[in-house]
């Protein structure tokens, strides 16, 4: 079980000139287990801040997080079942490929022949064999994103994060890595959100899609729903024509 609900959840923060800026607004979310959700929306609409969220890299001001059916407000993000994937692959770079995939299973004390295992199954999986001894800066960008997917879900995790995964991959390898996405989603049994800007990607992954502004879901829907009926202006014009 791998549920994800967010029950009126509404994060503020305080912005340079000190005003108070509101990035997610009395926010309704639930996300069925194994189901690939994808969020999209414009810069600054909260998507990010919903990730850090449910990751416990923020805390809510009102409201609630809930994970499988359980209180998650207060748990710190070390004590849940969850995975998260930045923009920029945040990998050590002092570090090999197989010593960034370790990383997390050593913090978590699991015994080095078992670790060996796991990290080399990943990398099997990844088709990144080739490039475990190899350091970051030795890596195409391709690689580096493959190495941080790789040590996000060798912990075994059920909820799997993605923030704008690939968004500084040129179109090829952008493509290239949502099919190798949707086999990990599949394979790994993964309830897994999806953010990004980029609305076809959005529609080409989600199973549904929530369409984010302004802190708040504007819809959620799977894309042939939104595709067929737009819930408001902002919705139709944010999934332009080209797209629907």
């Amino acid at each position: 079980m791998a549920r994800v609900e967010l029950q009126s959840v509404t994060k503020t923060f305080r912005g340079a000139n000190g005003q108070v800026v509101c990035a997610v607004n009395r926010l309704n979310l639930a996300v069925a287990e194994r189901e690939l959700l994808a969020l999209v929306g414009p810069s600054g609409c909260g998507k990010t801040t919903t990730l850090r969220l449910i990751a416990g890299l923020e805390a809510p001001d009102e409201g609630n997080v809930s994970l499988d059916g359980k209180a998650a407000n207060g748990v710190p993000p070390k004590d849940r079942d969850v995975a998260m994937v930045f923009q920029r692959d945040a990998l050590f770079p002092h570090l090999t490929a197989a010593e960034n995939i370790a990383f997390g299973l050593e913090l978590r004390h699991v015994a080095r022949p078992e670790i060996s295992q796991r990290v080399s199954e990943m990398a099997v999986k990844l088709g990144i064999t080739a490039c475990l001894a190899r350091k970051p800066g030795e890596l195409s960008g391709g690689q580096r994103q493959r190495v941080a997917l790789g040590r996000a879900l060798v912990r075994r995790p059920k909820i799997l994060l993605l923030d704008e995964p690939f968004a500084n991959l040129d179109a090829p390898l952008r493509r290239e890595l949502r099919r190798e996405l949707l086999r990990l989603h599949r394979g790994h049994q993964l309830t897994t959100i999806l953010v990004t800007h980029d609305q076809a990607e959005a529609l080409a992954l989600g199973e549904r899609v929530a369409v984010m502004n302004e802190g708040a879901i504007e819809q959620l829907a799977t894309p042939a729903e939104l595709r067929a009926r737009p819930a408001s202006k902002f919705v139709a014009d944010f999934l332009d024509p080209n797209v629907i």
